[in-house]
């Protein structure tokens, strides 16, 4: 009996702190969101602009996969489609066709996107180092 007490205690505290991470999750984006609105942004446009940004290209012809993006990012591969565009539409980023793969689809920060980053991602390593660092 000892030993399912044990168990159920441990499982208990698993769940807790699973759920610990989900609302500390959930606190940090609405934070996120609620800082980057200003500037037109929420999270997740940020996270896709911020992985764009680690590459150097100054042309999509050396950005990022679709499907790469996407596995950083944690978006369904339509709901990363959907905010792509819309950051395109924005001026922000810029989508063409692989060189390599004429069906895969490569996307890069346009200069406008790469300045907006620069500008945007202090704020946005500030809410992560309030919201993380307690």
């Amino acid at each position: 009996m000892a030993v399912e007490k044990g168990g159920a205690e441990a499982e208990q505290a698993l769940v807790e702190q699973w759920r610990d991470m989900l609302a500390l999750h959930a606190r940090t984006q609405c934070e996120l969101d609620r800082a980057l609105h200003r500037h037109g942004l929420c999270a997740s446009d940020f996270e896709v602009l911020d992985v764009l940004a680690e590459s150097p290209a100054q042309d999509v012809s050396c950005g990022f996969r679709v499907q790469e993006i996407a596995e950083r990012v944690h978006l369904s591969q339509s709901a990363l489609s959907r905010l792509i565009a819309r950051l395109e539409k924005d001026g922000l980023v810029e989508r063409g066709l692989c060189a390599e793969d004429r069906r895969g689809v490569r996307v890069a920060l346009t200069g406008k996107g790469r300045a907006l980053h620069g500008d945007v991602r202090p704020l946005q390593r500030a809410v992560l180092t309030r919201m993380l660092t307690d």
